[in-house]
This record gives structure tokens, C-alpha cells and sequence, in this order.
């Protein structure tokens, strides 16, 4: 009788692995493929960011009307205006605080701050 029971546990325990195995297996499948449709859309991601790089770098083609250019390149200079009038003050909040600081405002830092302040000062 034990001998039985012990051959009915090791059934039991032989059928739950070949269970876990069979269910492994398929999970494993699953995997695969979803792999193989993500490398898929990957490389059309890829295809299509190349494409939209290159039309970026060659400009607007022909059948693309030049007023949009126009207006794009006005946006950027207004936008290229405001970033430099950040920076410009940005510089002279670090000028005060430099005069604030008095001789511990020594060392790199202040070297580098003079170069940008003297750049600063040449442009008109």
C-alpha cells in the first residue's frame, strides 16, 4: 500500500511538471512572437524616423509652399531673440551676484563668468 501511494505521488508529481512544462512551452511561444512583431514595428519605426530625417535635412520639397518656411524661420529667430535676452540677463543677475560675493567669488567660475560677460559686451 505505500509502495502504491508512493507511486500515485510520484504520478502526480511527474503529471504537475509535465503541466508546468507544457505551460512554460506556450508561454515561451507567446513571447517569441510578440518578440517578432516588436522588431517588426521596430524597424518600420526605424524606416520612418529615417525618412522624416532626411526630409528634415533636405528642407521642404517642392509641392511645400515657401511661406511656411518664412514663418518657421520668423518663429525661430523670434524664439532665437528671446533665449538671448534670457541669457543676457542671466548674465547680469551672475555679474551682481559675483559684486556681491566680493573676493570669495574667485577661482574658475569667475574666469569662465568674465569670458561670457566679455562675449556678452561685444555683441551689439
Amino acid at each position: 500500500q505505500q509502495l502504491a501511494e508512493r507511486y500515485a505521488d510520484l504520478a502526480a508529481s511527474h503529471s504537475e511538471a509535465l503541466r508546468q512544462r507544457e505551460e512554460r512551452e506556450w508561454h515561451n511561444v507567446r513571447l517569441r512572437l510578440e518578440n517578432a512583431r516588436l522588431r517588426l514595428e521596430n524597424r518600420r519605426l526605424r524606416r520612418e524616423n529615417r525618412c522624416l530625417f532626411r526630409q528634415a535635412l533636405l528642407g521642404p520639397g517642392p509641392d511645400k509652399p515657401t511661406a511656411d518656411t518664412g514663418e518657421e524661420a520668423e518663429a525661430l529667430r523670434a524664439q532665437l531673440g528671446r533665449l538671448q535676452e534670457k541669457h543676457r540677463r542671466a548674465l547680469r543677475h551672475l555679474r551682481r551676484c559675483c559684486a556681491a560675493g566680493g573676493p570669495e567669488a574667485s577661482g574658475t567660475e569667475e574666469g569662465e563668468l568674465e569670458e561670457l560677460l566679455l562675449e556678452e559686451d561685444e555683441q551689439p
